[in-house]
């Protein structure tokens, strides 16, 4: 993957083709700033909105071209995640229609930009804008919304990241009648943010109301918000009969109750994601799972018993990604009995990591009968996986594109024997020419390498033409990979899982709606 081209590579590449030329050719030879202004707007497209801001003080030619709306179809106005800076507030509403106007079709807005001259001017000026998310996660006040008469009103996506102090109803109250578009929300709450002791939990937002206006949905994701529970699910049975995809990540509150009647109204639910829930036994084997149309399933770090699995995950018609992780009950028996049933056989992607009931031949018999057709697995936290049995199963995974591997200092027990880490690095060259991500992570202490494991670094770099991030431990091994890239220019490949996960939710069938910042 080729690393974002800057202003430098630009001014780099053009002094290198005007010295390469005769002295006779130099004389006549176009320059940078010869160039038709389409050619140059789609060289300035690779730039951020930061590196716009810099090259407009070239020239005037320069500024009308970087200014031009095409290149500011989406805009990015909260600094913590990359995007622009804002300090006047009155010059950025003279900014919208001038600038941005219906070329504009995505836009994130801090709180302190979310005021009714901005929200209005948007509303009239964008009529092509789809887009929208409304930060408020840092704000400790409201705005002031009576005078309010306009808002977007052809939104498909929206996206409210929640205050645990601030009531959203001064403001939703006078929007709710533009929702009607909408077919992606997404609800950001504050679990990331939330400490051990116990606080009161406030319902900040009334999602009865805006299911009321949304008839339109068709992603709902409720990310760890704190105060969802069954009831705030039940809602969503009414009225959200095209909804497709629920999620519920980090809502320590669901614990299943209404998910009988959300998959017996909603019949178009695809994609079911519980990650982290209190789910009750009871509760999910009460599902008429059989009827369902659920084959994206996640459960990850729950606590449903092996009994509650095998009924639940062999009553599913056909399953296509399930995320099991960390659940200590997904035992040998419940995969032996998912396999029997023959559920699996659509199955393209699969994380069964931290899974310490699960061994290592009903694995492997696994690997071997559904290997050839995963897209994406997740075996991290395995002590007992060694190089030996990588370097026998990977050949199986030959149209893989999403792995992790190994397991990192600290869980379980150390390995008593070293890792040849250069035999699993050729095994995925040799055999899996699609990998896009890979992670091992075995720490530097485990995994054996010397100065010749540059070769095989070569050869996944060379024969995996698709990577784009291969995750390592920090350390000896880690600095070998990533010089090796950098030379290579794909400085931005090789990463350490401190900074960077990966996971397989890429391959959800609805993962372009469910991203959010």
């Amino acid at each position: 993957m080729s690393r974002r081209m800057t202003v430098y590579d630009i001014t780099r590449g053009i002094d290198e083709y005007r010295h390469g030329l005769s002295d006779e050719r130099y004389e006549s030879s176009l320059t940078f700033a010869d160039l038709p202004a389409k050619l140059m707007i789609k060289v300035f497209s690779y730039l951020s909105h930061s590196e716009l801001c810099r090259i407009c003080l070239v020239s005037k030619r320069w500024r009308e071209l970087a200014y031009d709306s095409r290149l500011w179809t989406n805009l990015r106005l909260r600094p913590e995640f990359g995007g622009l800076s804002v300090s006047n507030v009155s010059q950025f509403v003279d900014l919208i229609g001038s600038r941005f106007s219906t070329a504009l079709r995505s836009i994130d807005l801090p709180c302190e930009l979310i005021t009714v001259p901005v929200l209005e001017e948007i509303a009239r000026q964008c009529v092509n804008l789809r887009y929208m998310t409304l930060d408020f996660s840092k704000a400790m006040q409201l705005h002031d919304y009576n005078d309010l008469v306009d808002f977007p009103a052809n939104l498909y996506y929206l996206c409210v990241c929640l205050s645990d102090v601030i009531f959203m109803e001064g403001l939703m109250r006078k929007i709710y009648h533009c929702l009607s578009t909408v077919q992606v929300l997404h609800l950001i709450g504050t679990f990331e943010q939330s400490s051990e002791e116990e606080e009161e939990i406030y319902e900040v937002i009334n999602i009865s109301k805006i299911k009321a206006h949304t008839p339109n949905l068709r992603v709902v994701n409720l990310y760890g918000v704190m105060f969802v529970d069954d009831s705030h699910v039940e809602l969503l049975s009414f009225n959200c009969v095209h909804l497709e995809c629920v999620a519920l990540n980090f809502c320590i509150k669901v614990t299943g109750s209404s998910l009988k009647n959300l998959l017996e109204k909603c019949k178009k639910i695809k994609t079911l994601l519980l990650h982290h829930c209190e789910l009750v036994d009871a509760h999910m084997m009460a599902v008429d799972w059989e009827h369902s149309h659920v084959k994206e399933l996640d459960i990850t770090s729950t606590e449903l018993s092996a009994n509650c699995l095998e009924n639940v995950l062999t009553r599913i018609r056909s399953l296509e990604y399930l995320a099991v992780g960390y659940c200590d009950f997904f035992t040998d028996a419940v995969m032996e009995k998912l396999m029997e049933t023959g559920n699996l056989r659509e199955l393209r992607a699969i994380d069964i990591s931290y899974t310490c009931n699960l061994s290592e031949p009903v694995i492997g018999k696994f690997i071997k009968r559904y290997g050839p057709q995963l897209l994406g697995l997740m075996l991290h936290g395995k002590p007992l996986l060694n190089e030996f049995f990588w370097t026998a199963n990977i050949p199986l995974l030959k149209n893989i594109k999403i792995c992790t591997l190994g397991q990192r200092d600290g869980w379980y027990f150390e390995l008593n024997t070293k890792v040849h880490i250069d035999q699993v690095i050729n095994a995925f060259a040799s055999h899996c020419p699609k990998m896009e991500r890979l992670e091992i992570q075995w720490d530097v202490a485990t995994i054996r390498f010397s100065h010749k494991s540059g070769k095989f670094i070569d050869d996944i770099r060379t024969r995996c033409p698709f990577l784009q991030s291969l995750t390592l431990a920090d350390g000896g091994y880690y600095e070998m990979a990533n010089s090796n890239f950098e030379r290579a220019q794909r400085s931005r490949v090789v990463r350490t899982f401190n900074r960077y996960a990966t996971s397989i939710v890429q391959l959800l069938s609805c993962y372009g709606d469910l991203l959010f910042n």
